[in-house]
């Protein structure tokens, strides 16, 4: 059996369903030794409620095995409050984009080594598209044809946005070293 310490380190650490989360990444990851993981907590406010989520993101040698789960409120139809978790898992050789935006706030006096305060990892492997668009223009200030809508298409598979500021250092440190791991076996595969 591998082992999976350091995973279940961090999902303890996340501290959102630890055990639930556990069990379904051992199911999804069926006895394949995780390389790398990035375990991504996140608790959204509305009007009414606290909602919390976690992404978690786990790298073998031949897959990234992924994890999302989510809170359910009780309500009239439900009397007690739920959890939804669903794993997902994808064949490195599927993997089509790997993306790091690193948020650097004052770049002029940026220093090798610093850390972002901010990163945002999206990983595309064509499972799910973005499309933004927008009214297309002539440039004609005047114009009031209609030209129809311009856009970008692009992959929206998993995001992940870890910021200094909420989560802390450790945890932009945590989604480098993973983003890392990710372009090694990019790196290893060619």
């Amino acid at each position: 059996m591998p082992d999976t310490t350091d995973l279940r380190r961090s999902l303890h650490l996340a501290g959102y369903y630890p055990e639930l989360v556990g069990d379904v990444m051992d199911v999804a990851l069926a006895g394949e030794e995780v390389v790398a993981h990035l375990v991504h907590p996140e608790t959204t406010f509305d009007s009414a409620e606290v909602r919390r989520h976690v992404t978690v993101l786990a790298l073998t040698s031949s897959r990234l095995v992924l994890a999302h789960v989510d809170d359910h409120p009780a309500d009239s139809e439900h009397p007690s409050a739920s959890a939804s978790a669903t794993t997902e898992s994808v064949p490195l050789r599927n993997l089509r984009t790997v993306s790091l935006t690193h948020v650097v706030p004052d770049p002029a006096r940026h220093r090798p080594g610093a850390l972002p305060a901010e990163v945002t990892l999206a990983l595309g492997w064509g499972g799910v598209q973005r499309l933004d668009l927008e009214p297309a223009t002539c440039g004609d200030p005047a114009c009031e044809a209609d030209h129809g809508f311009t856009g970008t298409s692009a992959p929206d598979d998993v995001v992940v946005r870890v910021s200094a500021h909420a989560e802390g250092e450790e945890a932009v440190r945590g989604a480098l070293a993973f983003a890392r791991a990710l372009s090694a076996v990019d790196v290893a595969s060619r």
